[in-house]
């Protein structure tokens, strides 16, 4: 009775963890990275204000603020800027001077003014 009872445990258990190890593998694939996807931590944080930023623009054109060929110049001269900084920092080992984080962010004004004038000037006039 023992000897059948423990087989029966053993086997029970080995059954128990199949679909346990099967949930774990699933899971794993789900949080799998893809190319061009959200990455953890500050550059996944970038990665989403570029998204949020093309979103938006992309509205812009719907809503008939801007062209495509405008929105489309202003994507790429945001994902140029991306990746100048990106490039940049990884050149100097992680760490950016106080000038450099400044001329970055002159860039990145400079782009959303741009983006802002061309909005204003197609926006509707109240009256």
């Amino acid at each position: 009775m023992r000897f059948k009872t423990a087989v029966l445990s053993a086997t029970l258990a080995s059954l128990l963890t199949l679909p346990a190890l099967a949930a774990q593998d699933t899971a794993y694939q789900g949080h799998e990275r893809h190319g061009g996807e959200c990455h953890g931590g500050k550059e996944g944080k970038k990665f989403r204000k570029l998204a949020r930023m093309e979103h938006r623009l992309d509205r812009a054109v719907e809503k008939g603020r801007l062209t495509q060929a405008q929105a489309d110049q202003f994507k790429a001269e945001a994902r140029q800027l991306r990746d100048d900084f990106q490039a940049q920092r990884q050149a100097s080992g992680g760490q950016l001077t106080d000038a450099q984080k400044d001329q970055f962010k002159q860039r990145k004004q400079a782009l959303r003014a741009k983006v802002k004038a061309a909005m204003k000037a197609t926006a509707p006039q109240d009256v």
